[in-house]
């Protein structure tokens, strides 16, 4: 609404020079078109209509200006501030995962802490002040420490993953600097996950469903993500251009699993309501065959694009890093808060940016 009353579509011309802005509407109207290949109407719970929410980018960029830029930025800044005391306060008074009060899992609410030790893990890179540097290398293992006290696995791997990149970047690795900066990590995990209950836990729980998988049993977290793939992977390869049709994923599975290898995996819709694919690639691929995965490829380049030619490279690179690897073994663009919460840094970045480097514009 305030898009409009700002004749933001009168900027629609323009806006459409921005790589980011173009992926984005490729990718939407992809999945609207989508639809029109369809066995049956989609069923179940919608989950893929979180993708449209990427297209809030568009109005949010078009809106910011050298007046509206603080105050979004400062918006930006206490909304995050308030949900992070709200998370200590789940965890350290209530014992609880996640922020019950917000309704956030542990899932978004670990890779909100991820997202966060990652962007400090970048300034204290980019900051010519040693002091200051130091300062931002603390809080991101701050961050870091907080995100190993949550259950979510996928995450946690994901920002290890990627401040492994970024380290390597900003050191430009030598065979040795690769070998110390991995042994800082290291001992970083090792003491971490030592003093948290959680990884132990999760631990525990990984060891017994590798067992019982070799039971061949898959009603289990890993189990049941080894089967969706499996069963994915059949899906796209049935119908590897356009894919089986926006919002058929979901019940492609429910009705091949009964007999797919056997039935082995029959039982899989009774432990847990099929929602999606724990994995980008493949929910897209079931979507929109190798169309929609080109489109997610190029949303990817295009929002690399989109920092890196605001002269903030590493951001970019641990931007699209930690979405990748997010998008292994979660649908991470489906989970509505965080892609939006990235989308929203990636505009204020671009927004100061321009308005730093072209002060007149």
């Amino acid at each position: 609404m305030a898009w409009l009353v700002d004749d933001g579509h009168k900027k629609i011309g323009s806006l459409l020079k921005e790589p980011l802005v173009r992926a984005i509407g490729i990718f939407c109207c992809l999945l609207l078109l989508g639809l029109l290949w369809t066995e049956t109407f989609p069923e179940g719970r919608h989950k893929w209509t979180k993708y449209l929410l990427l297209l809030i980018y568009i109005p949010f960029l078009s809106l910011l200006n050298q007046q509206r830029l603080p105050w979004a930025i400062g918006a930006a800044g206490a909304g995050f501030g308030l949900v992070l005391l709200s998370g200590l306060y789940a965890w350290l008074v209530e014992q609880q995962q996640g922020i019950p009060l917000f309704n956030m899992s542990y899932l978004t609410f670990s890779a909100l802490l991820g997202i966060a030790s990652i962007f400090l893990c970048c300034c204290a890179c980019m900051s010519r002040n040693r002091i200051v540097r130091m300062l931002f290398f603390l809080l991101a293992l701050a961050f870091l420490y907080l995100q190993f006290q949550q259950s979510a696995r996928s995450f946690l791997l994901a920002t290890l993953a990627t401040l492994m990149i970024v380290l390597m970047i900003y050191f430009r690795v030598s065979l040795r600097t690769l070998t110390q900066i991995a042994g800082f990590v290291l001992l970083v995990v090792i003491a971490f996950a030592y003093t948290s209950p959680v990884i132990s836990e999760r631990w525990q729980q990984a060891r017994l469903d590798f067992e019982n998988i070799r039971l061949g049993q898959y009603n289990n977290s890993i189990g049941y993500r080894l089967a969706l793939w499996d069963v994915g992977l059949q899906g796209i390869a049935e119908k590897p251009l356009l894919g089986h049709g926006t919002g058929m994923p979901e019940q492609y599975f429910d009705q091949v699993v009964v007999h797919y290898k056997n039935g082995i995996y029959a039982n899989l819709p009774v432990f847990q309501q099929t929602s999606h694919y724990h994995n980008d690639w493949i929910e897209i691929g079931m979507h929109l065959g190798i169309v929609g995965m080109a489109s997610l490829m190029y949303l990817l380049w295009a929002w690399y694009g989109a920092l890196a030619q605001a002269r903030l490279s590493l951001p970019a690179v641990a931007m699209v890093s930690f979405v990748f690897f997010s998008g292994l073994t979660e649908t991470f663009l489906l989970f509505a808060r965080m892609p939006v919460f990235l989308l929203v840094i990636t505009a204020l970045a671009v927004s100061w940016q321009r308005l730093r480097l072209n002060p007149v514009a």
